[in-house]
């Protein structure tokens, strides 16, 4: 069993999270961290085996946003085996991408019955993670397969995020991303709730609060012990950045030193280019540092401001797919670390 240093960190995340910020942060880790930007969505939207329905159908439009992308044949195998042969010379996996890249959509016939990706499945034997007593897999990934990473959640509030999303898929700034129209079910609380329930019930992640009889991290008799569950909540990254990666850097097995938070614009961020429109901002700064003000803001106060920019109609639609992500975000949010 490889010990943690070896182990691939994998941070779970949803759209606009300010998760590109913080992955930039580690990107400055060359020496020692290999960052692996957003892999999984080559396959969830592009490739033979695509969860999304945004560039579904073999209708001539479609199929040229798929060949456009240049991911038109990725698979969940493929983006795995370039994962895994990423680490170079010793340099340990970091990966930041969306849980909702790994659990199929509302929209999706799999939604409340997942089956490993056709790639996967042919080459673990057809095997979900699935047992006799166990809860069912709802990723399309095996639990073997999930067991190969240390995972850490990272969430921020829908009413900050949902209309950050949606800016991104309306004019002007969806000529950039290619993002045409908005989608709620892209939101993605969902799945990281139910990514983060499934991997506390196979103890991949533990949490005192969820068991009774933890165990520590590390390993017993070649088999790894639970992960202490780590989720960070965007407002507290804002508001303390040095806190609180000094508090993942321990929980992850990271060496932590402040320089990390200090980087170059524009420096090594070629691998920001496949989602264009969505991290100008991340790609632009040149550092991770306390917020000096934070605006506190009513609802109606928000409403408003979304009306403004968006207009009336828009504004219902972000209004409601927000309220419908809060159980989810407030769930994942009472395990939130603290510094």
């Amino acid at each position: 069993m490889a010990p943690i240093h070896d182990v691939p960190v994998f941070v779970a995340t949803h759209p606009r999270s300010c998760s590109t910020a913080f992955e930039r942060v580690f990107m400055t880790r060359k020496k020692d961290l290999e960052c692996v930007h957003e892999p999984f969505g080559d396959a969830f939207y592009y490739g033979p085996e695509r969860l999304s329905s945004r560039y579904e159908g073999d209708n001539e439009k479609a199929a040229q946003g798929r060949e456009a992308s240049g991911f038109s044949a990725s698979t969940y195998k493929s983006v795995l085996d370039d994962i895994l042969n990423s680490g170079k010379e010793g340099r340990r996996i970091f990966i930041k991408d969306m849980a909702s890249y790994l659990v199929p959509p509302s929209d999706h016939p799999a939604c409340d019955n997942a089956v490993p990706a056709p790639s996967v499945s042919q080459a673990s034997n057809g095997s979900n993670g699935h047992a006799v007593s166990a809860p069912k897999n709802p990723t399309v990934l095996p639990l073997s397969t999930l067991k190969k990473f240390q995972f850490a959640f990272l969430i921020r509030n829908p009413r900050k995020a949902i209309p950050s999303y949606y800016r991104c898929c309306v004019p002007p700034l969806n000529d950039m991303t290619g993002f045409k129209y908005f989608m709620p079910n892209e939101a993605g609380y969902r799945e990281l709730r139910v990514l983060f329930e499934y991997l506390i019930k196979e103890k991949v992640i533990k949490h005192p609060s969820l068991e009774t009889n933890g165990v520590a991290n590390g390993e017993s008799n070649g088999v790894r012990k639970p992960y202490e569950v780590c989720v960070i909540d965007a407002d507290d990254l804002l508001d303390n950045p040095k806190e609180v990666i000094k508090r993942f850097c321990e929980m992850t097995g990271i060496e932590f030193y402040e320089g990390m938070l200090e980087w170059g614009a524009n420096e090594g961020c070629e691998s920001f280019d496949k989602w264009k429109g969505f991290h100008e901002d991340a790609i632009g700064s040149s550092g991770l540092r306390p917020r000096t003000t934070r605006k506190v803001r009513t609802k109606e106060e928000e409403r408003q401001e979304w009306v403004e920019k968006y207009g009336e109609e828009a504004a219902g639609v972000i209004e409601r797919t927000a309220d419908e992500n809060m159980e989810d975000y407030e769930y994942l949010r009472q395990f939130k670390i603290t510094v």
